[in-house]
């Protein structure tokens, strides 16, 4: 549309960049540079990540001024030592086998807990469905669900009850609150 003169953003007086820390994760740099180029430079500009790393440091002083920044929780964030991230590449005919053989192993103390990353609800809701079908005690969360049932996922995960979760990973990035 901006190439070919389709739009025209001198008119805008307000920008957001939400997950501008994905986006630029996903390459999309260029075209946001391009894209507040056109737009006037007297905007009123908000910038929301999850991350502040240095590529999203950079983007806000090229483009913020006297820009303000708020900070939730410790910036020198780390992994906690006490969980165990496994990643294995696997073809998509394996996946499944591997996943029961992991969840096998891991809640075979019956106190662990597991959480489950994917990229999109549907595949959270797939994989919690064939879980449970499978007799493993597994909920989803992401976006689609409302913020009563994710609210309940994250108690029932906390308290042992749901000791699987299937989270996508845009919702990961909202469960940093829970402890047990």
């Amino acid at each position: 549309m901006l190439e070919a003169g389709k739009t025209n953003l001198r008119r805008v007086t307000y920008l957001v960049l939400d997950e501008a820390d994905r986006m630029l994760d996903m390459g999309f740099e260029p075209q946001i540079r391009k894209i507040i180029g056109q737009i006037r430079p007297d905007r009123q500009t908000c910038m929301w990540s999850a991350t502040w790393p240095k590529e999203v440091r950079q983007l806000a002083s090229d483009f913020l001024n006297d820009f303000i920044q708020v900070n939730i929780g410790s910036m020198e964030l780390s992994a906690n030592h006490r969980i165990t991230q496994i990643v294995e590449v696997v073809s998509d005919f394996e996946k499944r086998d591997k996943m029961i053989k992991h969840l096998e192993k891991i809640m075979d103390d019956g106190k662990n807990k597991c959480i489950i990353f994917t990229a999109t609800k549907r595949v959270a809701d797939d994989i919690t469905r064939f879980l449970r079908q499978d007799g493993w005690p597994a909920l989803s969360i992401h976006g689609d669900k409302q913020q009563n049932e994710r609210d309940w996922v994250l108690q029932e995960f906390k308290n042992g009850k749901s000791p699987i979760m299937v989270a996508t990973d845009v919702a990961s990035r909202g469960i940093g609150m829970i402890t047990t």
